[in-house]
């Protein structure tokens, strides 16, 4: 989440816990969706999110949605909200550093794309594993990462690589534009 929608939800008043337990109802309902689900009880999300009907009532009411009492609530709207309080409605774009076993599986891993991410591009310091084709792309050189991240636009940089080299590549992230995930934008 960008450090604006984390302000906006502050100003709306959504509490950090139902921030958390989101992710939880998305996934219950894209199950339900992909089961043909049309509408659902609070009772019967609830139960598939683990959670008590009362507390998903109220954290839905945190998003502006109210269900219609004996029907429930239309299960592709509700995904929509959730996904769109979540910054899954936009194009998010990544730049996977690292590309050892962890990088390699995110840079295969076909849920992406549907969930608003896009991987534009894979860098390596390993002069082994650049130039070799994965997924459809072609490694490039750690010493591209800014000419990388500007050209495609990268939002979300994944830092695969060992600990020793991560913080370095994280102040280049930064210093390249990319948005930090600390909140001092200086480590990450």
């Amino acid at each position: 989440m960008t450090p604006r929608q984390n302000r906006d939800r502050a100003e709306r008043g959504i509490p950090e816990a139902t921030v958390a337990r989101l992710p939880v109802y998305l996934r219950a309902l894209t199950g339900l969706q992909e089961r043909g689900v049309a509408t659902v009880s609070s009772e019967e999300l609830a139960a598939a999110a683990g959670v008590n009907s009362a507390k998903l009532r109220k954290d839905l009411s945190h998003l502006g949605s109210y269900g219609t009492r004996g029907v429930g609530y239309e299960v592709e709207y509700l995904v929509y909200q959730i996904s769109r309080e979540l910054g899954l409605t936009q194009d998010w774009v990544v730049a996977i550093i690292g590309v050892g076993n962890l990088g390699r599986a995110l840079a295969g891993y076909g849920g992406f794309a549907s969930r608003g991410f896009r991987v534009a591009g894979l860098l390596d310091a390993d002069e082994s594993i650049v130039g070799q084709e994965i997924s459809g792309m072609t490694v490039a050189h750690i010493d591209r990462l800014e000419d990388v991240i500007a050209g495609h636009g990268v939002s979300i940089a994944v830092i695969a690589t060992p600990a020793a080299a991560a913080q370095g590549v994280c102040d280049r992230v930064v210093a390249a534009g990319a948005p930090a995930s600390s909140t001092s934008r200086r480590s990450c």
